[in-house]
């Protein structure tokens, strides 16, 4: 399908400022750091955990454990999608039990992504909590789900996208509105 940008809504300067936001929160939060990891959902999730990472090393000169989760067996969409899915790695080089997590991704939206990533999770084992942060949250849940940490609320139509662009992806920060061009 076909799209066109309907909005810039954030630059460079705007998604750091953000960024450094959610980091402090994160840390205003969670005072007990040697209990603390970062979990990104692949894949711009584990983009935005490294760079929430990176600040707290800056802030407080502690490096949190990150590990990387791939949700995609735990997707209940999973028999709509293709035959083959790409499935990509997840890697945790701790243990998730009775650690409190602070599971991160570029956007929530209908809250099934989070719910998969939960799912996977306690497969893997049995954290003391589970907090999540994203960097955009635009509403339309179809699960319970809240973010403990947001960047933005940013309300959008079901038929719009929110791209999170990333430098380490798209080579340029910024946060587009998205819609499906007609015919």
């Amino acid at each position: 399908m076909e799209e066109k940008i309907k909005a810039k809504i954030m630059d460079e300067k705007k998604m750091k400022r953000t960024f450094s936001r959610m980091a402090m929160e994160i840390l205003e939060k969670n005072r007990d750091l040697d209990n603390l990891v970062l979990i990104g959902i692949q894949s711009k999730g584990v983009h935005v955990a490294k760079r929430i990472q990176k600040l707290i090393k800056e802030m407080e000169d502690v490096d949190l454990p990150l590990g990387v989760l791939d949700i995609t067996l735990f997707r209940d969409d999973l028999h709509m999608k293709e035959q083959h899915p790409m499935v990509r790695k997840t890697e945790m080089k701790f243990s998730l039990e009775d650690k409190d997590i602070v599971l991160i991704d570029d956007v929530v939206f209908t809250g099934r992504t989070i719910r998969a990533a939960m799912d996977s999770i306690f497969e893997l084992g049995r954290p003391a909590s589970v907090q999540l942060a994203v960097f955009i949250d635009r509403g339309h849940r179809e699960l319970p789900i809240s973010p403990d940490f947001r960047g933005k609320y940013l309300p959008t139509s079901r038929r719009e996208r929110v791209n999170v662009m990333l430098s380490e992806i798209e080579g340029e920060d910024q946060v587009l509105i998205m819609e499906p061009t007609r015919f």
